[in-house]
């Protein structure tokens, strides 16, 4: 949010400077994120000066130049050497002195005025015309002032040049409050009041215009008092759009704004004074001389201000007139009902439409507008009598109007103040330091929050109707501490701490241990929304689009479900990376995934729905960087089933011992699913082209996602064992087999462990050949054995047995055999 701090002073004085204001403003909450000089003429005239021309004679070496000597004020002439065909005595003049910079019209860089010798004549100075000031464009002549412009006088100040500050704030979504400049100034008044400075804070006055009493040429009639709680306008008619004048467009400038016209510009700048949108009706436009605010049927068609035309819902709040809607609450006008140079009449209105209603119709139809903005987070109800006033004053004077109605005020139910109990131990204890009461009923004067009963245990408040966000003890807690100032409380020289059971075994260490050992294989963790696009899951068997979460009021249709699995996440990363040129990727997230069981909706409450801790891992393009003795290779599955092997590992589990499955999914072109102790805990496999596509992902990509909730649970109940280690040396045999395609690794271990039970310690896995050299259906393994007795030395002859024990077991129970 941009500020103006010239703007700041007509509500605050004095002013703290603004550096210190920013330092202030940052302190209170309300962050600083930029300040930046805006200047009304580039380079603000610095060292320009009115100058006195007391001389005038011609160059003795050149037809077009003169030689002036100039009173700039200090007592001593200056000769400066002039080509401009106007120049003579006794004109008053504006002089650029040495080492000023000027900022020519039209022209992106400046020049220095330096001392310099013009065909032999030396000029110390140069007498301007406006388009060298940057005044203007005209370049026919310099620039003459009135006779009785003082000579020396800056001109920045002979001009009134005004150079203006852009605060640019950091608006948190809860302090709508502080949405305008009046806003900002009352959070410095509140600050500086209760650290002793001197601070008047006030809004200008406005016209008195009596209550309507049923003259107004536009009669109102709210049919929806629920969606607009507080409805305002009066008629202005005689009025005459035109430009703005200078002082009003500068100030909409200064914030970004873009002038257009006087009318407009009156509500802009009222929005931005007070943050009370407004919207200015043409009155000859308004059909049958009334306006409803109500709903229309489903599928209405309307044109908004940009010419689109939308299907509105019964939901969606409308300004009418007799007949037609002419604008969308709250939120953007309509093409036929707005101010146009023609317009000699307007109904300005100014309302409190119910947040909630505001904020589904914009995101509904994907608008979002300072007006729908403001409201949303919810306007002061109080302040739109204040705001239609100023408007209609502002309108009477610069746009030649005349107030040709009472107020209409349609106000049911008066929106009363939160009350709020607050008790000072605890207000001590949150903050962590002891404030004194009278401290406190300070702040809270300073904040505009009333004490309404004050005992010797607390207060009793009354919160003002715009602080929306504070509503609890400990929000009006929090609104203390900011203004008595988060440095001023000290940091205490002792830690207290007691002992907390944690539940075993603690997921936080296990998220960490996985991570640090993730990190330092090269992956890189990232962090994604919850919130997804329900299009994703649209015609999926495993992840149905009926099981999502599903969002009342999402902010806007990619984050309008909670996501069933972080599949997506890790592909919209990898596709923000490959488009940036970078194809070689690792990731991996923890996050919740979330379910909906439509069938338990009967249950009512939380017992539909589910979630789900989960951990996801991606790889894509090359599996490490390729080096001088290394060359590179692609990711793949294996890559992923080392690192998942390495995890379990380091809780004590084994890959090995798990049950796998083919996975036949949306997801994947080939795709298998681990059981631990007949519980799935984790799937991976080869994601489909058709999904790779969908996010612009040429290379191959493998992904694994972990039930990680599954593990822990298993973790819990897994018992480690220690033995000490065996003196006696390992013996390996190697066994090459043939055997069916069908058969796996997974099986040959298991038949292995299972006929040595004592002294077989390890199986692996070192060479698959297939190929036209083996029968048809036939494939090659070739397995390491590693055996140990802990014992004794392993001998040749307890070796052979062991061998040909497992031989024989292959050859019965998977056809497999041994090749020489």
């Amino acid at each position: 949010m941009k500020i103006s701090y010239n703007w700041l002073k007509e509500y605050l004085n004095p002013l703290p400077p603004v550096e210190e204001a920013a330092v202030i403003l940052t302190s209170t909450g309300l962050e600083v994120e930029g300040l930046e000089k805006t200047e009304t003429i580039r380079g603000g005239l610095e060292g320009v000066v009115v100058g006195h021309v007391l001389t005038c004679e011609k160059h003795p070496d050149a037809d077009k130049l003169s030689i002036t000597t100039v009173d700039l004020g200090d007592g001593t002439p200056t000769r400066i050497v002039c080509g401009a065909p106007n120049v003579a005595a006794g004109q008053k003049v504006l002089v650029a002195t040495i080492g000023c910079t000027l900022y020519p019209t039209g022209e992106k860089e400046g020049f220095r005025i330096k001392k310099s010798k013009i065909r032999g004549a030396e000029s110390n100075g140069m007498i301007c015309a406006e388009d060298e000031l940057g005044l203007g464009t005209s370049h026919e002549g310099i620039m003459v002032l009135p006779a009785d412009a003082p000579a020396g006088t800056p001109a920045k100040d002979y001009f009134r040049i005004e150079n203006d500050y852009t605060v640019e704030i950091g608006l948190t979504p809860n302090r709508i409050d502080a949405g305008s400049h009046f806003g900002v100034a009352r959070d410095l008044a509140a600050w500086l009041k209760t650290n002793g400075r001197e601070a008047v804070l006030e809004l200008p006055e406005t016209i008195a215009v009596a209550a309507d009493s049923g003259e107004s040429p536009i009669k109102v009639v709210v049919e929806n008092a629920e969606a607009a709680p507080r409805y305002m306008g009066l008629v202005v008619s005689g009025l005459k759009v035109a430009p703005s004048p200078e002082w009003l467009q500068k100030r909409l400038r200064a914030i970004g704004i873009n002038p257009k016209n006087n009318v407009v510009d009156i509500t802009n700048y009222i929005l931005h004074a007070v943050g009370q949108p407004l919207h200015a009706f043409d009155a000859g436009k308004i059909g049958g001389g009334k306006i409803v605010v109500r709903t229309c049927p489903e599928g209405t068609p309307f044109v908004t201000l940009d010419g689109v035309e939308r299907k509105l819902s019964a939901a969606d709040l409308m300004i009418c007139d007799a007949g037609q809607p002419m604008c969308i609450a709250g939120v953007f006008g309509g093409m036929d009902s707005g101010v146009t140079e023609e317009t000699t009449s307007v109904f300005i209105e100014s309302a409190y439409f119910n947040p909630v209603w505001v904020r589904k119709t914009a995101k509904a139809h994907g608008l979002s507008t300072d007006s729908s903005f403001r409201f949303e987070r919810g306007v002061d109800p109080e302040m739109t009598p204040y705001a239609l006033l100023r408007a209609a004053q502002l309108m009477v004077e610069l746009a030649g109007g005349t107030i040709v109605s009472g107020v209409i005020d349609s106000y049911p139910v008066k929106m009363d103040p939160f009350v709020v109990n607050v008790a000072y131990e605890r207000i001590n204890r949150l903050i962590g330091k002891e404030i004194p009461a009278e401290k406190v009923k300070e702040i809270l004067a300073a904040l505009d929050i009333k004490v309404e009963k004050e005992t010797a245990d607390g207060l009793d408040l009354l919160v003002p109707a715009y602080r929306v966000d504070v509503k609890r003890e400990a929000d009006v807690i929090e609104e203390i501490l900011r203004i008595y100032g988060y440095n001023n409380v000290e940091i205490p020289q002792q830690v207290h701490a007691t002992l907390a059971y944690v539940a075993q075994p603690d997921r936080e260490r296990m998220v960490n241990s996985v991570s640090n050992f993730l990190t330092s294989n090269g992956f890189n963790e990232t962090m994604s929304n919850s919130l997804t696009k329900a299009s994703y899951y649209e015609g999926l068997a495993n992840y149905p689009a009926e099981r999502c979460v599903k969002i009342l009021n999402p902010l806007s249709n990619d984050l309008n479900v909670m996501r069933q699995t972080l599949l997506f996440n890790a592909l919209e990363a990898a596709q923000l990376n490959v488009n940036r040129r970078h194809a070689d990727l690792k990731f991996y997230e923890f996050g919740n995934c979330y379910f909906y069981d439509g069938a338990k909706k009967e249950s009512g409450g939380l017992v539909p729905y589910r979630e789900e801790f989960r951990l996801a891992m991606l790889v894509t393009g090359a599996a490490q960087a390729p080096s001088w003795n290394i060359k590179s290779a692609p990711a793949d599955f294996f890559t992923l089933k080392a690192c998942v092997e390495k995890i379990l590992r380091r809780f004590g589990l084994d890959i090995y011992e798990s049950q796998t499955e083919s996975l036949i999914s949306d997801f994947y072109t080939e795709a298998v699913s681990y059981k631990l102790k007949g519980k799935r805990v984790f799937e991976m496999g080869v994601v489909s082209k058709k999904l790779r596509n969908a996010f612009d992902i040429r290379n191959d990509a493998c992904y694994l996602e972990m039930d990680f909730g599954v593990l822990m649970n298993i973790v819990k109940n897994h018992t480690i064992t220690v033995t000490e280690p065996t003196n006696y040396p390992e013996v390996r045999r190697d066994l090459a087999l043939l055997v069916d395609r069908g058969v796996n690794f997974e099986q040959l271990r298991r038949l292995a462990f299972s006929t040595e039970k004592k002294l077989l310690k390890r199986v692996t896995l070192f060479d698959v050949y297939e190929g036209d050299k083996l029968p048809e259906g036939k494939k090659s393994y070739a397995l390491g054995f590693v055996l140990q007795d802990p014992a004794g030395t392993m001998t040749d002859t307890a070796t052979d047995r062991v061998v040909g024990a497992l031989i024989a077991r292959f050859e019965k129970e998977t056809g497999a055999q041994v090749r020489n």
